[in-house]
């Protein structure tokens, strides 16, 4: 798969990257599922070869990149069947926040270690009772002193075992109005009254997802993350990233999966014929990469709108780039699998598991549904249904 779009650094990278995942492969990334550890081999080469920090900027260690570069690594990573799913949350979310509007203070902290891979950070979002109507996020911060104190409970928050700290979403009052408007706090991981608790996931992941309970856990003033009244302008900065780094996580996986499924028919023959001569075969397979090719185009214009500083037009594209390759990728496994017939469904393929895991790109961040609901009223102007 080639692009217009992209300069001849941009596709050396795409093949650097690509020979890295093809050392690993998807035996390294089942093995370490199995195993009930984190890929720290692959996380930590990638790190010292520059990929994981390509996005950050150079002065703190990072590559002086942006979501162009990172996004080339994650679905490059995937294509080889060992994508990171880290990624998205270290150095896209809580790196380009902390890149953008954290203090001096905190990029020095921060930044270099998020950009080797020595230090990494979870993001807490999503809450038990909020969903993704992120305007009834719960958990408060309210000052003691000089110090913040923060207390709710967040859910679905991967992998808070391995990271040194949680960037949280919580809300503080508006001393003008009186009304909560959302934070960023750096909350530590060993930080006392912070408890994490394993959710029992169906999902073969090397990543965990945990719950969080917050209870009045004492921050410094200085763990708030920019501004105090610019909290959604914060939240979306790391938001719209998210959105593009999981397009290239599924467009990844979908090309790991139609890559099986083009060799199986290529070499199967039941009559005279391999099946991938047969059209009822053969159009399905066109078909799944045509689909991921244009949610590729997509995934690059957000990326793209968002490195240059088009926050708005970015959010449209980011989320019509989520939408577009989760969709594309729940069609490639899906063909994939249905290629191989029973043999999609054996461990010696490894094509079942990732049925399960390509649904995640079409429920999380943000559901499609959701993401119809902002095309729906940003883009056409409908009314809104709540």
């Amino acid at each position: 798969m080639t692009s217009v779009m992209e300069t001849e650094e941009h596709k050396a990278l795409r093949a650097a990257v690509a020979a890295l995942g093809k050392r690993y492969g998807r035996e390294y990334i089942t093995r370490t599922v199995a195993e009930g550890r984190h890929p720290v081999e692959l996380w930590a080469e990638a790190g010292k070869l520059g990929y994981l920090g390509v996005n950050l900027p150079e002065e703190y260690g990072g590559g002086g990149g942006g979501i162009t570069e990172l996004s080339i690594v994650l679905e490059e990573l995937g294509a080889a069947g060992s994508p990171l799913l880290m990624l998205v949350v270290s150095p896209a979310i809580c790196g380009t926040v902390i890149a953008r509007f954290g203090t001096e203070e905190q990029k020095r902290a921060w930044l270099p270690g998020l950009a080797d891979g020595s230090r990494t950070m979870a993001f807490g979002i999503t809450e038990p009772d909020a969903g993704s109507n992120s305007h009834r996020i719960t958990t408060t911060a309210r000052r003691d002193g000089a110090d913040w104190l923060l207390t709710g409970r967040k859910v679905f928050i991967s992998g808070v075992d391995i990271a040194d700290a949680v960037l949280i979403v919580g809300r503080t009052e508006d001393a003008r109005t009186g009304r909560l408007k959302p934070c960023l706090f750096i909350v530590p991981t060993d930080a006392e009254g912070f408890q994490r608790n394993p959710i029992e996931m169906e999902l073969n992941a090397a990543e965990k997802q945990f719950e969080l309970v917050l209870d009045d856990v004492r921050l410094p003033a200085d763990a708030l993350v920019g501004d105090e009244d610019a909290g959604l302008l914060q939240l979306f900065a790391g938001l719209n990233p998210e959105r593009i780094m999981t397009a290239a996580f599924a467009i990844g996986m979908g090309r790991y999966a139609l890559a099986k499924a083009i060799d199986y028919a290529r070499d199967r023959s039941v009559w005279k014929t391999p099946i991938g001569a047969h059209q009822a075969i053969a159009h399905p397979l066109a078909t799944a990469h045509i689909d991921l090719e244009l949610a590729r185009l997509m995934m690059q214009k957000a990326a793209h709108l968002y490195d240059a500083g088009d926050d708005i037009g970015a959010g449209e594209a980011a989320n019509m780039a989520k939408y577009a390759a989760a969709e594309a990728c729940v069609k490639a496994v899906d063909q994939s699998v249905h290629t191989l017939g029973g043999n999609g469904l054996t461990r010696e393929f490894g094509l079942a598991s990732l049925i399960t895991g390509s649904r995640v790109a079409r429920i999380a961040p943000v559901s499609r549904e959701m993401i119809l609901n902002y095309v729906s009223h940003q883009t056409l102007g409908l009314p809104k249904s709540y």
